[in-house]
């Protein structure tokens, strides 16, 4: 597959022996934010994502879990379950400081605290094989994760140490990693995907691409920006096949395209913690906003929690009337009722939410606990996080290379099908996925 992309010369071993000298390779590669109607495009500029849609297999749309935020999302495309079993409900864990000030995201959380699902990594260690991960999430400090490269990179790391031995990065550009621009920090990881595949060589790469999704926040969906961002990510793609070619790897790879969301535009900006300030549920104590009950906005979404046992089947009922009557908000599910939306029970974890509210189109939620409820936003901007049944919000899925039959054309799939498709090929089994594989994309 692939064609017109001949091979090369044979890949280097790492020096440790663990380098995958034979068997399959896949390389899952998200290019976060990418709407799938973007797809639809006749101009769409990403003549590498529409040579492997040519050679391979493609869906229409693929749908995302809910809520339809990244590291949700990207849990799912690697262990095949939902929130309700993976319980990654946020970029991070959501955690509730014991004094009752504002709901915190705390994203640099250990794996093992913060997935509740067997990962790829985790089926392929139990056989011996190996995975890597640039730039991936819901990973920090992943014991079976051989080769990283993080959002946050180590400088000491040993990709780190390679990048900056071949003269590609400074150690202190490293250090700064977070004060530099989205596109630099995707040619870094761009590099690090290609020293962790051709030098390094696992069974699995994960590698996300970032920047599709910081434009379109910043400029809207499917903006100018936007589709240089799409350009600049089918380029550091075509880089990593390229040099995939030149290590001799192309006969034994499968690389598979996905995003974990779309996007849509919005003009209205809800700042749902406002209203419990109004209603006297966060009041001021030092100098900062306390009490029982707070909200976590995320774009289409915000997610309502109730600290308080005993007053918390009182505030459900009276804030769900009182948020279904407010401008912009679409719909108030309890969190009995989001259980049909694939969010976890609740009970069952401490990420459980007490109410789930989704934002009406050209609405998104914020934070702020002072001023208007909503504020006008001119020009547009860019969110996620609305219902996964949003047409906006389906993702990309595309897959070629060695195990894939070429010419495939998909309709609609869901995102919990990547990860058994994946473990099929690689030989690994994931039982609490309950979603088929793609069989009809398999060699």
């Amino acid at each position: 597959m692939l064609a017109g992309i001949a091979h090369g010369q044979t890949s280097p071993a790492t020096d440790d022996g663990t380098a995958a000298t034979h068997g399959p390779i896949v390389v899952l590669i998200t290019i976060d934010g990418f709407p799938a109607r973007a797809l639809k495009d006749p101009r769409l500029p990403m003549p590498t994502l529409r040579k492997l849609q040519e050679d391979g297999a493609y869906a229409d749309a693929m749908q995302p879990i809910n809520p339809s935020v990244t590291w949700p999302n990207h849990t799912t495309l690697i262990t095949g379950v939902n929130a309700s079993v993976h319980h990654v409900m946020a970029n991070g864990l959501i955690t509730f400081p014991p004094d009752g000030s504002m709901v915190r995201v705390k994203p640099w959380t250990p794996k093992d605290e913060l997935v509740h699902a067997t990962t790829l990594y985790d089926a392929l260690a139990e056989k011996g094989l190996s995975t890597g991960q640039v730039d991936w999430v819901a990973i920090y400090d992943a014991k079976n994760v051989r080769w990283a490269f993080a959002e946050q990179p180590d400088v000491k790391g040993t990709i780190a140490q390679d990048l900056i031995a071949q003269g590609l990065v400074s150690s202190d550009a490293l250090q700064t990693f977070d004060d530099s621009s989205p596109a630099w920090r995707d040619q870094i990881w761009t590099d690090a995907a290609i020293d962790i595949l051709t030098r390094h060589t696992p069974n699995l790469l994960l590698f996300h691409l970032l920047q599709t999704d910081t434009l379109q926040h910043e400029y809207g969906a499917l903006s100018p920006a936007a589709y240089a961002a799409y350009a600049y990510a089918d380029a550091s793609i075509a880089r990593l096949i390229d040099a995939a070619r030149k290590a001799g790897l192309l006969d034994r790879i499968t690389f598979v395209i996905a995003s974990d969301h779309g996007f849509t535009d919005y003009t209205h900006a809800i700042h749902p913690n406002v209203a419990l300030v109004q209603q006297g549920l966060l009041h001021r104590e030092k100098g900062a906003y306390v009490g029982d009950v707070w909200i976590q906005p995320e774009g289409g979404e915000a997610s309502l929690y109730i600290r308080n046992d005993a007053k918390r089947a009182a505030l459900t009922s009276q804030l769900k009337a009182y948020f279904a009557t407010q401008p912009g908000v679409g719909h108030v599910y309890t969190g009995d009722e989001a259980r049909q939306l694939g969010l976890p029970a609740p009970g069952t974890t401490g990420q459980a939410l007490d109410l789930y509210l989704i934002a009406k189109p050209g609405y998104s939620f914020t934070d702020g606990t002072d001023g208007p409820w909503v504020t006008d936003v001119q020009p547009a901007r860019g969110a996620h996080g609305y219902l996964n049944t949003d047409p906006d919000m389906q993702a990309l899925f595309v897959a070629a290379g060695a195990h894939i039959r070429h010419g495939v054309h998909l309709g609609a799939i869901t995102n919990r099908q990547i990860a058994p498709t994946i473990a099929t090929i690689l030989g690994v089994s994931l039982p609490a996925a309950t979603q088929a594989p793609l069989a009809e994309i398999l060699q």
